[in-house]
């Protein structure tokens, strides 16, 4: 199957009241770990790569991979561009092929923000490609992305957006958190913020970004096989089973993965001090990935 936007993908997520989960890749192990399992899971699913990862591979080198990949298997498979900061980002990943982009201006003036998401929407739709934008602040560091500060969501806000820029899906700021850490805090998610929301435009799929749930035993491993991570926090199982049950049609999660793959590499190194290619400890990474995709895919569902 060709890749597809997210359009059809989400509005049937928010229609009859699930989520669908996006994993972040980077590499060509993470995003076949990806296709694979939710190929073999017949689950549709959404790729995303962030601007980071798209300077560090190559937009065209991902989008070829995850092409190739959803020839494979007959689930559906959208590619998307998480956090672009830019017009110029959002441009370069449609170009290459993206089917998604997101463009986040949630840092910028407001009226700044409805004026570049406008025209990112113009020349994604011009291109049938589905565009998600952002309006709170998420706390956290993760990649590109950084906030100390964290501000929830305004329903009347949301509302004069989407009608101003035409977005297809929008990611708001209900208490989760991006990083391994999420600011140390345990995040609490405002439950009330995602059903105030919806009211206000309840025919647009929302997102939660910086949902990771930092599995204890990944951070546990690195730790053991020599790596430093000092404090960890996860967003818990049990909202994000809650989550997928709300408005929110996408959840997002990125550091779930490089734990898991960091995880198998160190681990494998540590206990085949033989191993010198590269083929050896990226295929125990993978299958790591692998495991906790699974997961993921499964607590989405709410199983």
């Amino acid at each position: 199957m060709t890749l597809v936007n997210t359009k059809k993908m989400l509005s049937d997520a928010l229609k009859n009241g699930y989520a669908i989960p996006a994993f972040n890749v980077c590499n060509m192990e993470s995003a076949q770990a990806v296709a694979e399992v939710a190929g073999e899971m017949n689950v549709p699913i959404i790729i995303s790569v962030s601007e980071g990862a798209g300077k560090y591979a190559g937009y065209d080198y991902i989008h070829a991979i995850v092409e190739t990949a959803s020839k494979h298997y007959k689930n559906k498979i959208a590619l998307h561009l998480d956090h672009g900061k830019s017009f110029e980002a959002c441009k370069d990943a449609i170009n290459a092929g993206f089917t998604s982009v997101m463009f986040d201006g949630s840092a910028l003036p407001y009226e700044e923000n409805v004026k570049v998401t406008k025209k990112v929407v113009e020349y994604a739709h011009a291109r049938n490609v589905t565009v998600e934008a952002e309006l709170g602040k998420i706390i956290g560091t993760e990649d590109m992305i950084h906030s100390d500060t964290e501000s929830f969501t305004d329903p009347e806000e949301a509302k004069d957006f989407v009608t101003r820029t035409g977005v297809d899906s929008l990611a708001i700021s209900i208490g989760t958190a991006h990083g391994v850490n999420k600011s140390i805090s345990t995040p609490v998610i405002q439950y009330k913020v995602i059903e105030n929301v919806h009211k206000a435009i309840s025919k647009v799929p929302l997102v939660a970004h910086g949902s990771s749930t930092v599995p204890a035993k990944w951070v546990e491993t690195i730790i053991k096989f020599g790596g430093e991570i000092k404090k960890s926090q996860g967003i818990s199982e049990k909202d994000i089973k809650k989550m997928s049950k709300t408005a929110i049609c996408k959840i997002n999660m990125d550091t779930d993965l490089r734990l898991a793959h960091t995880a198998g590499v160190r681990e494998a190194l540590a206990t085949h001090p033989e191993y010198f290619d590269q083929r050896d400890y990226n295929k125990a990474g993978k299958k790591n990935v692998k495991e906790q995709i699974a997961h993921a895919i499964e607590l989405v569902e709410g199983k």
